[in-house]
C-alpha cells in the first residue's frame, strides 16, 4: 500500500503542477492578448502616420515639379525684377490719372472763365 500512497501523492503532484501551468499558460494568452490588442493599436497608428507621410511626400513631389517649371519660365532674379516693373508701372498710372484729371479740371475752369460763366 505503501506503493500506492506514492503513486496517488506522485499523482496530486503532477496534477497540482499540470494545473500551476495550465493557469501561467492562461496568464500567458491573456498578456499576449492584452499585447497583441496594443500591438494593433500601435500598428494602426503607424499606418495613420504612414499614410499622412504619403501625402506629404506627394505635395513635395508636386511643389517639385511646380519650381522645375517655374525654373523653365523665369528665374527667381528675373520674376523679382518682373514685379519691380509692374510696381513702377501702378506708381506710373495713378501718376498719369491724377495728372490728367488736374489738366481736365484746369481745362474746365479755363472754358468757364473763357465763356464768362463764373
Amino acid at each position: 500500500m505503501s506503493s500506492n500512497n506514492g503513486w496517488e501523492t506522485y499523482s496530486k503532484l503532477v496534477l497540482q503542477q499540470l494545473e500551476t501551468l495550465s493557469a501561467g499558460i492562461e496568464s500567458l494568452r491573456a498578456e499576449l492578448r492584452n499585447i497583441d490588442t496594443t500591438a494593433r493599436g500601435e500598428l494602426q497608428d503607424v499606418k495613420e502616420q504612414l499614410t499622412e507621410l504619403k501625402v506629404k511626400e506627394d505635395k513635395v513631389q508636386e511643389l517639385k515639379v511646380w519650381k522645375e517649371k517655374m525654373d523653365d519660365v523665369a528665374s527667381p532674379p528675373q520674376l523679382k525684377s518682373a514685379l519691380d516693373e509692374i510696381e513702377q508701372l501702378k506708381e506710373f498710372k495713378t501718376k498719369a490719372i491724377t495728372m490728367f484729371m488736374v489738366v481736365q479740371s484746369i481745362m474746365g475752369f479755363a472754358m468757364a472763365w473763357a465763356l464768362d460763366i463764373f
